[in-house]
C-alpha cells in the first residue's frame, strides 16, 4: 500500500483539476492573456504552472468554451483568451452544479446527511 503521504498527494491533486478549470472560466469572463491569467489566479490564491495552464487554455478553446486572439501588446504578440457564448452558458452551469455540490459535501462534513 502506498503511504499516506501518496494518496493524499495524488487525491488533492484530482480534486484541484475540476477546481483550476472552474477558476479559469470564471477569470476569463475578462479577457487576459496567459501571463496576467496566472497572475490573477495567483493573487486569488491559485497557483498554476505555464506547463498545466496552456495545455488548459488550447483544450478548452478546442471545446468551444474560450475564443482567442493574437495581438501586439508591448512590442510582442500575445494570444489573449476570453469565454465564448457557449463557455458563459457552460460557466453559469458549472458553478451552479459546483455550489450544489458545494452545500451538500460541506452539509455531509460538518455532520448532516
Amino acid at each position: 500500500m502506498p503511504p499516506e503521504s501518496d494518496i493524499f498527494e495524488s487525491l488533492r491533486l484530482e480534486l484541484r483539476r475540476g477546481s483550476l478549470i472552474l477558476a479559469v472560466l470564471g477569470l476569463l469572463r475578462r479577457e487576459h492573456y496567459g501571463y496576467t491569467l496566472r497572475k490573477a489566479l495567483a493573487l486569488a490564491g491559485v497557483e498554476i504552472d505555464e506547463g498545466a495552464l496552456y495545455p488548459m487554455l488550447r483544450r478548452l478553446e478546442t471545446q468551444g468554451l474560450l475564443t482567442s486572439e493574437w495581438r501586439e501588446e508591448d512590442k510582442r504578440n500575445k494570444r489573449f483568451y476570453r469565454l465564448s457564448e457557449d463557455g458563459v452558458r457552460v460557466l453559469a452551469r458549472l458553478v451552479d452544479a459546483w455550489r450544489a455540490l458545494n452545500a451538500s459535501v460541506t452539509d455531509i462534513l460538518e455532520g448532516g446527511s
